[in-house]
C-alpha cells in the first residue's frame, strides 16, 4: 500500500536523522520521559497495555508512562475487572499523575461467549447483576466511566423478539445499578462469529431504545462494524444519539489504520466535527513487530489524526 510504505519510510527515516543528528537527544528520550514535547492528538486515542511494551518495558507503570510521553492521553484495559486490588489501584494513581482518562474495561462474568441473557434464564441474569455489581466498585477504583457489555449467543430455540426481549429486560437491570454512580455499559456488536446475539448498529440503536436508560449505550467498534454492515459515516450518523464510545481497528487484519481498506482519517474528521469529546480505544493488534512497529504505528495515528 503506498499510503503504509510513505508512512513507514517516513518513520524510519526520522530515526535515522535523530541518531545521526544528536545520540544525546536519541538516548535521552527514547521515547520515555523525554524532553521532547509531546504530540498533541486532536481525538483522545487510548492504546492498551501490551501494544508499547518493545518500548516501555514489561512493567505497566513505565507503559503508562510511555504513552503519555508520546501524547497519549487515556488507556483502555479489556481486563482491568480481574486484575487484583492493589494492581488497579496503583494504574489509577499513575494515570492521575499522567492526566490520562481510564476507557473502558469488560463486564465479563463468565458468560459473553456463550448462551446466556438470550435465554432469559435466572442464573444468567443472577451473573449479569452480580457481575454489574462489582463492577462498579472497579469503576469507582480506576476513575472509569464505561463498561463494555456483551449479550452473549443467539438461543436459537427461541423466537428473535423474545430473545431481544430477554436481553433489554437484562440491560434494564443493569441500567438501574449503573444509573445513580453515573456510569455507562456500552454495547458492543462484534463480528467475530455469527453466534453473537448482538452484530449490528441499528440493532444495538433499538436495544438501547428500549432500555432508555443514559446508563445504556452504544460502543461502535469501527472494524466490527465494516465486517457487518460498511456505510461506516452513514451509521455512526444514524446512531449517534446512542454512541458513547469508540474503538478502532483497520480491516482485514484489526491492526493499526494505514494497514487495510479504512479511509481512518475521514471518519476521525468526521467524528471530531461532530463534537465528540470522549475516547477512541485502539482496540486492535501491532502491524509490525519489535519497536520498530510500535514507532510506525503510533507514526501511523498522527498521520490519520491530521485532518485539520
Amino acid at each position: 500500500m503506498k499510503r503504509r510504505n510513505f508512512i513507514q519510510k517516513t518513520a524510519i527515516a526520522g530515526a535515522a536523522s535523530i541518531a545521526v543528528g544528536g545520540g544525546t537527544v536519541a538516548a535521552k528520550s527514547n521515547f520515555m520521559n523525554t524532553d521532547i514535547e509531546a504530540h498533541k492528538f486532536n481525538l483522545k486515542y487510548a492504546p492498551h497495555f501490551g501494544m508499547f511494551k518493545n518500548s516501555g518495558g514489561e512493567d505497566l507503570i513505565d507503559q503508562l508512562k510511555f504513552m503519555a510521553d508520546q501524547g497519549f492521553t487515556a488507556l483502555e484495559d479489556n481486563g482491568m475487572l480481574k486484575r487484583s486490588t492493589e494492581d488497579q489501584e496503583k494504574i489509577a494513581r499513575e494515570m492521575e499523575r499522567l492526566g490520562m482518562e481510564m476507557g473502558v474495561f469488560v463486564v465479563d462474568g463468565g458468560d459473553n461467549w456463550k448462551v446466556s441473557l438470550t435465554t432469559g434464564k435466572k442464573e444468567f441474569l443472577d451473573n449479569f447483576v452480580d457481575t454489574c455489581k462489582k463492577s462498579v466498585e472497579v469503576a469507582k477504583r480506576v476513575n472509569a466511566k464505561w463498561m463494555t457489555v456483551v449479550p452473549g449467543f443467539f438461543e436459537r430455540k427461541l423466537p428473535l423478539g423474545i430473545q431481544t426481549a430477554n436481553v433489554i429486560e437484562a440491560l434494564r437491570r443493569g441500567a438501574e445499578i449503573f444509573e445513580p454512580h453515573g456510569l455507562v455499559m456500552v454495547l458492543e456488536p462484534l463480528s467475530d462469529t455469527p453466534d453473537l446475539f448482538l452484530r449490528y448498529s441499528d440493532q444495538s440503536f433499538m436495544i438501547c431504545k428500549a432500555v432508555n436508560s443514559p446508563s445504556c449505550k452504544i460502543l461502535y467498534d469501527i472494524y466490527h462494524m465494516q465486517k457487518n454492515e460498511g456505510q461506516l459515516i452513514t451509521n455512526i450518523e444514524r446512531c449517534w444519539d446512542e454512541i458513547a464510545y469508540f474503538q478502532i481497528g483497520d480491516n482485514p487484519g484489526r491492526k493499526e489504520p494505514t494497514t487495510g481498506e479504512i479511509n481512518y482519517k475521514n471518519i476521525f474528521k468526521f467524528i471530531h466535527e461532530k463534537g465528540y469529546e470522549g475516547i477512541m480505544g485502539m482496540e486492535h493488534g501491532n502491524f509490525h513487530k519489535g519497536k520498530e512497529g510500535e514507532e510506525l504505528l503510533i507514526k501511523a495515528y498522527k498521520e490519520e489524526d491530521s485532518f485539520l
